[in-house]
């Protein structure tokens, strides 16, 4: 694991700006203060972190990038960015029941950027805000800069019990289907803020664009029943199709039991044209998982404990097809399968 690399060369090889006595500042000031003073980061004085999982143990890894124009806006405050690129891997922690240990985090930063130490002032105070939230830290990383756009990628290390062991491939025919928390509401969210469209009554939607809510919490009620598990970034439709392939089995969603918010509801009233947005409109970052049906009841008392909706939605069976039906039972044509770069 690489600490921050300090470097008093303008440039690399490539012509890419590295760290300079400036930028070591601005580590010193901004970064260094959310590490650790002693392992695994070691105040980001080291080439390396150091990291020794407690006994009984095992270490979970994952690593998403965010670049500007793509996952984020360039014009959006630099905390809020700064959350939700720690958010969408803690996710993926949550996703393997994981318990978040630290991070490392990589920048690209534009040269024409305006006022830089500002963008990395607010941006490290969004960062420290969340640390205390999700109680991480920040293990080490690097910062250059780039003649394209703002890339963010962050690295999060977690700790699971040695016993526990979720995947993708585990999900039985039989088994239901459950989701936490309603879905559709960042598709929305995303569609009104490139609509222009941020009017109060919607603020809530937005907001859960901007700031998704790993459900690390849940995911360790959880860990020792599911026989599958992921989050939901790409969509409902294109993640349960994951689950399935690597299960080798099928699907089938009913549609109205899909949960969605009041919000959502309420913009539906007027937007009918997004209501395939709680199937494959992505970012809602909630769980997707399957368990034995016998689980049924257990699932119900976790949902009361930690305060949070869990909507069984359909069942797992035989077969390769993912089938999402109306409430008559007809089957809903799903041709978009969630969100893909290439």
């Amino acid at each position: 694991m690489v600490c921050w690399i300090r470097s008093q060369k303008r440039t690399d090889k490539k012509g890419v700006l590295k760290l300079s006595s400036s930028e070591f500042d601005l580590i010193d000031k901004y970064f260094k203060p959310l590490a650790p003073r002693g392992e695994p980061a070691y105040a980001l004085s080291n080439d390396g972190a150091i990291f020794s999982p407690s006994n009984g143990k095992k270490t979970v890894y994952t690593v998403d990038t965010l670049i500007s124009g793509i996952h984020f806006f360039e014009m959006d405050s630099p905390d809020i960015i700064a959350k939700k690129a720690l958010r969408v891997n803690l996710s993926d922690l949550a996703a393997m029941a994981a318990k978040p240990a630290g991070y490392l985090l990589s920048i690209a930063i534009p040269k024409e950027l305006n006022n830089i130490e500002e963008w990395i002032k607010k941006f490290a105070q969004g960062l420290a805000e969340d640390q205390a939230i999700f109680n991480i830290q920040l293990w080490g990383g690097d910062t250059v800069s780039t003649t394209g756009p703002i890339t963010i990628s962050i690295t999060a290390i977690g700790e699971v019990d040695a016993d526990i062991n979720i995947s993708r491939s585990g999900a039985k025919i039989g088994d239901y289907i459950y989701v936490s928390g309603t879905l559709g509401d960042a598709a929305a969210g995303l569609r009104l803020i490139m609509e222009g469209n941020n009017d109060v009554e919607n603020q809530f939607l937005i907001e859960r664009y901007n700031s998704p809510n790993p459900q690390l919490a849940l995911a360790e009620k959880i860990s020792s029943i599911v026989t599958s598990m992921m989050d939901i970034s790409d969509g409902l439709i294109g993640d349960i199709s994951h689950i399935c392939r690597h299960s080798q089995v099928g699907a089938v969603i009913e549609q109205q039991k899909i949960p969605v918010s009041i919000p959502f509801g309420n913009l539906l009233a007027t937007k009918a044209e997004y209501s395939d947005l709680s199937w494959c409109g992505g970012d809602d970052y909630e769980l997707l998982f399957t368990t034995d049906k016998k689980n049924d009841q257990l699932i119900r008392t976790v949902s009361d404990e930690c305060c949070v909706k869990i909507t069984n939605i359909g069942k797992i069976t035989d077969g390769h097809t993912v089938k999402l039906l109306d409430d008559e039972g007809a089957e809903i044509r799903t041709e978009q399968k969630g969100f893909r770069h290439f």
